[in-house]
């Protein structure tokens, strides 16, 4: 082994042996974070966690939606769980407060977004590095999943939500599609694609969710659903 090549392996192996070492201390980091939400959130009761588009304008119609269903929940005695951005988040929050409810923000950390909005309590605003560790508070403190049309984390948050009840991780509890339009399309393909055609999914997977725009009939589906079952945390 020529002197040029020992050296470049030594470097490597310096680099290599620095990055364990990181990495061990990041456990400390996630750690911290898992403990600062499971301890606000397990002090705050049942929680619905309502998803949709950091990108969504006040004027939007599902922009008014997310906040009236916000609104209609908290005088049902639920807080409110959302991302803790702007767009849906922002008019779910907003919602809460104008109900007087519990209003909930699981802020992430990004290079070129977000802010948290105004509308979450000061109290209850948690800031995250990792998606993981949040996407773990959104479903362990939700009584219930409402999602509006949004883009890749929406998505994201929805199917991981139905895959954990699919694969029986954590119990069953109401996913809400808020929108028909928007989703007709992605059902559709679900349908005619995933289960019909390349029978990659069940039948009664297609009931692990519901599609509803009407807002008592999304406030009824929630409350029905725990008529049956104990508000607790999901695993």
């Amino acid at each position: 082994m020529n002197k040029k090549k020992s050296e470049i392996l030594k470097s490597s192996h310096k680099y290599w042996n620095e990055i364990k070492t990181n990495d061990s201390w990041q456990i400390f980091k996630v750690m911290s974070e898992f403990v600062e939400g499971f301890e606000k959130l397990g002090e705050i009761g049942p929680c619905v966690s309502i998803f949709g588009s950091a990108r969504t304008k006040p004027n939007n119609k599902y922009y008014k939606l997310a906040e009236l269903i916000a609104f209609e929940l908290t005088k049902k005695g639920y807080g409110i769980i959302t991302g803790g951005g702007p767009g849906i988040m922002e008019a779910a929050n907003k919602g809460a407060k104008k109900g007087n409810g519990k209003s909930v923000g699981l802020n992430i950390e990004l290079p070129f977004e977000q802010l948290s909005n105004k509308y979450i309590d000061n109290d209850k605003l948690i800031n995250f590095d990792y998606f993981f560790v949040r996407k773990v508070m959104f479903v362990k403190y939700a009584q219930g999943f409402i999602v509006l049309p949004g883009g890749v984390g929406t998505l994201d948050e929805l199917f991981e939500a139905i895959t954990l009840i699919q694969t029986k991780k954590i119990g069953k509890f109401p996913i809400i599609l808020v929108g028909k339009e928007f989703w007709e399309g992605i059902i559709d393909w679900i349908k005619e694609i995933v289960l019909k055609k390349e029978s990659n999914i069940s039948e009664e997977d297609l009931h692990l969710f519901t599609v509803e725009d009407d807002v008592d009939e999304i406030i009824k589906i929630i409350n029905d659903f725990y008529q049956k079952y104990d508000l607790r945390p999901n695993f």
